[in-house]
């Protein structure tokens, strides 16, 4: 499949989900408060994603973190696994590499289907820290992370990936999710979640 085509089909997607939010329940008035979803940047994975920019991604992710850290904002790690092929929690392929700056008191989350949503008790965190705003890195932008994203704009989240904070087996298609989900910039993250209630 060409990339023009993976970047067709990509829109497709994005337009589908915004139909399927439209037909949906009217979103809720915004509070404004954000929380970050650092996704699946396990050992296990991380080594399967397109060396290009990687490390500048990585660089990224701990930026957001560290902001959100800074305001006392909620930092949400989702970890994938899956239960006949792993990685088995407990293991180093499981983890987070050390680079990636989580703490023990960032809340968890571990799911086995691509969406951090489903059969997760993600949605129930987030609506109980008062969130009605995700950030989304890591990865696979063209794979979990997008799963993710469609799901929290269907119930109504102000959704935002985070531009350059994502990782896909394939630079250039990372930069189509990018574009077509209307990612924020690096540099806006700061700004955006100034003055977000705590």
């Amino acid at each position: 499949m060409t990339r023009k085509m993976v970047s067709a089909a990509l829109a497709i997607l994005v337009m589908s989900a915004a139909v399927v939010a439209a037909d949906g329940d009217e979103p809720s008035a915004p509070g404004g408060k954000p929380a970050l979803v650092v996704m699946d940047i396990q050992n296990a994975y991380l080594p399967m994603m397109d060396d290009e920019g990687k490390e500048q991604a990585l660089d990224y992710v701990n930026y957001a973190i560290t902001k959100f850290r800074e305001r006392g904002l909620p930092i949400i790690v989702v970890y994938h696994t899956d239960p006949a092929r792993g990685p088995e929690p407990g293991t180093d392929a499981f983890e987070f590499p050390d680079e990636i700056k989580i703490n023990d008191d960032d809340i968890k989350v571990v799911k086995n289907f691509p969406s951090a949503f489903v059969k997760t008790e993600l949605e129930d965190i987030l609506r109980r820290e008062g969130c009605d705003t995700v950030f989304l890195v890591g990865l696979s932008a063209v794979g979990c992370v997008l799963r993710t994203y469609f799901d929290a704009e269907r119930l109504n989240f102000r959704t935002f990936m985070v531009e350059g904070a994502l990782l896909s087996h394939d630079t250039d298609l990372t930069h189509s999710v990018e574009e077509l989900t209307g990612a924020v910039r690096i540099g806006n993250l700061e700004y955006m979640i100034l003055n977000a209630p705590r």
